[in-house]
């Protein structure tokens, strides 16, 4: 019986740490850009338009940014800019015309497949390993997460 038992905690605890990898991988993806922006070309981004996924704009770099050819019209997705005319704080991803939001609402919203990931976790890490205070740490920190990123970036 105490042989199951191990063994049942052990496949939990497996999975929740792959859960919270494959959120970790999905985030920096993104979240790569917008913290080490160090030789990558930054600068303000004034929303044109809008399409079903993905937003334009004119992209106007920073003094001291970057290197080579920076191009004129970039693309952001939608979840970070619906408004037109809107003037956002990004950097460019390398040889590319796609562009990630930077500061603090960008930082955020980079890492929110990690607050997803922490939240599946928590429930696998509650129910299966048994561990119900790391559970609810892990779920208030990822609910945190992405409810801070909302509000940055609704306001």
């Amino acid at each position: 019986m105490n042989l199951l038992l191990l063994g049942r905690r052990t496949v939990m605890g497996a999975l929740a740490v792959l859960l919270l990898a494959a959120g970790v991988w999905a985030s920096w993806g993104t979240a790569r850009h917008v913290m080490l922006t160090e030789g990558r070309a930054r600068g303000v981004m004034t929303v044109t338009g809008c399409g079903s996924d993905a937003c334009v704009g004119s992209f106007a770099s920073a003094a001291g940014t970057g290197g080579g050819e920076v191009p004129s019209r970039v693309v952001i997705d939608r979840s970070i800019a619906e408004k037109k005319g809107a003037r956002i704080p990004v950097a460019l991803k390398p040889d590319t015309r796609e562009a990630v939001r930077t500061g603090g609402p960008g930082f955020l919203h980079a890492w929110l497949p990690l607050g997803g990931a922490l939240l599946l976790a928590s429930v696998v890490v509650a129910g299966g390993v048994r561990l119900p205070r790391t559970a609810w740490g892990m779920a208030l920190t990822g609910g945190a997460l992405l409810t801070s990123s909302f509000v940055t970036l609704a306001f």
